[in-house]
């Protein structure tokens, strides 16, 4: 596990001048992997990568993949991996991939996990990914998931147990009664807990296996989470 103090004494690399390589974020609901994704993509010059931009993009774009996509979708059946696997080779040839990426949302199955592997493998002056875990204790996660809070008009946004609003269910700004998300319920996180562990954990396994795998407290000031995911990143790249 990733110690603070390792994080807090351990210098950093000069921004933008070290190739990270491939890097997995991986993370429960509700820990904050975008905003770590951002951070580093920030700091080290390199793109995030989301399957569902990726599938996004291809579909609107009317590429081969993705009009075999849409076509998929609009029989109302799910995507295969297969073809998110092809869609993820051909975003890896672009140029700004050379010094490394931040994979979001895959490899979410451990076959997509060896396929990735046999692919980087194939492909010559490509490192191995690497995989970062951010961890966030159940119900900490659950307090910032059903406590978040938004205002309809101004859109500020809240949490009544971490950063509530000064009068109880109203926004500071304007005084509106708050909305919150219909699936910000304790119901649906669990169901996307379990969803999330059941496919995650034959990853995280496989990375750990392969001595390619850490973990941080994502529990901490987000530029200390930031600072021990970047320390992860060397000391699994040393």
């Amino acid at each position: 596990m990733a110690s603070s103090s390792v994080a807090a004494h351990s210098p950093i690399p000069e921004p933008k001048k070290f190739a990270p390589g491939p890097i997995l974020l991986l993370g429960a609901p509700g820990v904050g992997k975008g905003t770590k994704a951002k951070e580093l993509v920030s700091a080290w010059g390199i793109p995030q990568i989301s399957t569902g931009d990726l599938l996004r993009a291809n579909v609107g774009g009317g590429t081969p993949l993705g009009k075999q996509a849409r076509a998929i979708m609009d029989r109302g059946e799910l995507v295969s991996d297969d073809l998110v696997n092809q869609m993820v080779a051909e975003r890896l040839k672009e140029p700004d991939t050379s010094a490394g990426y931040i994979l979001d949302g895959f490899p979410r199955t451990l076959g997509q996990a060896d396929w990735l592997d046999q692919h980087l493998g194939a492909t010559p002056g490509s490192l191995p990914v690497i995989a970062v875990s951010i961890q966030v204790s159940y119900n900490q996660l659950l307090r910032r998931i059903t406590g978040r809070r938004i205002c309809p008009v101004c859109k500020s946004s809240y949490n009544i147990y971490l950063q509530p609003p000064k009068v109880d269910e109203l926004c500071d700004l304007d005084g509106t009664p708050l909305t919150r998300r219909s699936d910000d319920t304790e119901e649906v996180f669990e169901e996307r807990m379990r969803a999330y562990n059941s496919l995650t954990a034959p990853v995280v396994e496989h990375y750990r296996a392969l001595g390619r795998f850490e973990q941080v407290n994502g529990e901490q000031p987000v530029s200390a989470v930031t600072a021990e995911v970047m320390q992860a990143v060397l000391r699994l790249r040393s």
